[in-house]
């Protein structure tokens, strides 16, 4: 099996990613207010978008709508973390390891996504949200499990 680079193509090392209540209203604002362009958007099998990802200039920018399933709310409900740090590291499973000796809380153990990443997520003592990433595969519609 060939080696793969450890983040995908066209993505950044460090990608924020905000929690708001309504996506489409969001990437429309975004675009409008600060020149940012929709890169791509994943709808449910009701066509609500679940994910987005814009561009601007190299970076790329993620959303997400507000989900009880996985504790994200907007900053307007402010009973969740608004905002989750994906970050792409070189190795996923070492990067796993250090965050839990550092004293990172564990959300998600370490988890092959349907995406193509393998990743964990962990609240930092502060209490943000960071998921760690690593390119194992490729990203297949079919395997979205909504």
């Amino acid at each position: 099996m060939p080696k793969r680079a450890p983040k995908q193509e066209g993505m950044s090392w460090l990608n924020p990613m905000i929690v708001v209540k309504d996506v489409q209203r969001s990437l429309d604002f975004y675009e409008k207010a600060f020149g940012f362009k929709t890169k791509m958007t994943m709808p449910d099998k009701t066509g609500k978008i679940m994910h987005a990802e814009m561009q601007y200039k190299d970076n790329v920018f993620m959303m997400g709508p507000e989900s009880e399933q996985f504790g994200t709310k907007s900053p307007n409900s402010f009973k969740g973390t608004p905002v989750s740090f994906y970050i792409y590291v070189e190795n996923v499973d070492n990067a796993y390891d250090k965050a839990k000796k550092a004293g990172a809380k564990e959300l998600q153990g370490l988890t092959n996504q349907y995406w193509g990443d393998r990743t964990c997520t962990f609240n930092c003592p502060e209490g943000h949200k960071w998921m760690l990433a690593q390119n194992v595969g490729d990203f297949d519609p079919k395997n979205v499990p909504m």
